[in-house]
């Protein structure tokens, strides 16, 4: 029971990596543009909740209505100001520009709030679960709520992507920009609108992972890796990849710690780099977003 436990817990963990990798998937499927400081916007978010939580007295929860507005516009404004910039350029400069937000990023949130760790209080919540088999495979309500809102969140895009005007702006913009521009489409606009839902799907993780556990000013490049190797695991620009890559990730570290609490990340990596010498695009790797 306790391997079927492992593995129930990974899965719901993998729902958390998946909203890591939905905003990493969406832009580079949009825009082709790899961010480095993916994980400290979702740190940054998470500081918000806390200094919107802090100030009102209101839950974690109502803070998601507040933060991701103003993440999504904060999207806006780094498209705009830095990233249309190095948007089909070498993978160098993406690299240093990206790079050098998150070094900065980091700076302001240590500047602001120290290097003093914070969470995100959600009272009974957070330990109520429901036992599935007795006492031995038991599923919190929170991690499992989590899952769910990654599910939902999930389908919400593919929908948008599949079944809107827009969607099909972003598909066309994926698959040849220069194209989507002679048939007439804004792809500036585009950019704008895939980057902002990159940095709200990303700021909405930043807030569940606060719920879960401590975070700190530096913490981005390690939800950084997460991210990447979901993303990378179910195939970049893919987004029911990145649920899959989230939950391959997730079940190995979980079933990882069973065998000994030290190789919980090992695990995790191994399978990581496993799944890149074998299948190098992804499990469902695709050029194009699906």
């Amino acid at each position: 029971m306790n391997w079927i436990n492992a593995i129930v817990q990974g899965i719901l963990v993998g729902g958390l990596y998946a909203m890591y990798a939905t905003g990493l998937s969406v832009s580079f499927g949009v825009m082709r543009l790899v961010n480095l400081a993916h994980g400290d916007l979702a740190v940054g978010s998470a500081f918000l909740a806390s200094t919107f939580c802090l100030s009102t007295g209101l839950s974690p929860f109502l803070s998601v209505f507040i933060i991701l507005p103003v993440a999504a516009l904060f999207g806006v404004g780094l498209q705009l100001l830095v990233f249309s910039r190095v948007v089909g350029v070498e993978p160098a400069y993406q690299i240093v520009a990206t790079f050098g937000l998150s070094i900065a990023i980091q700076n302001v949130l240590l500047q602001r709030y120290s290097a003093t760790p914070r969470a995100l209080s959600i009272g009974d919540f957070g330990n109520r679960s429901l036992k599935i088999i007795g006492d031995q495979v038991v599923v919190g309500w929170f991690p499992l709520a989590r899952f769910l809102v990654a599910v939902i969140m999930l389908i919400a895009l593919s929908l948008f992507i599949g079944r809107t005007r827009l969607g099909r702006a972003f598909r066309a913009t994926s698959d040849d920009p220069e194209t989507a521009q002679l048939m007439g489409i804004n792809i500036r606009i585009v950019y704008v609108i895939a980057f902002a839902i990159a940095v709200t799907t990303v700021a909405l993780a930043g807030i569940f992972n606060g719920m879960q556990t401590q975070f700190s000013a530096s913490d981005g490049p390690a939800l950084l890796i997460y991210a990447f190797e979901a993303v990378i695991i179910g195939g970049l620009g893919s987004l029911w990849g990145t649920l899959c890559g989230g939950i391959i990730l997730g079940v190995a570290q979980t079933v990882g710690a069973e065998i000994d609490p030290g190789w919980k990340q090992l695990v995790g990596h191994l399978v990581f780099l496993a799944v890149l010498l074998v299948r190098p695009t992804g499990i469902f790797g695709r050029e194009e977003l699906k």
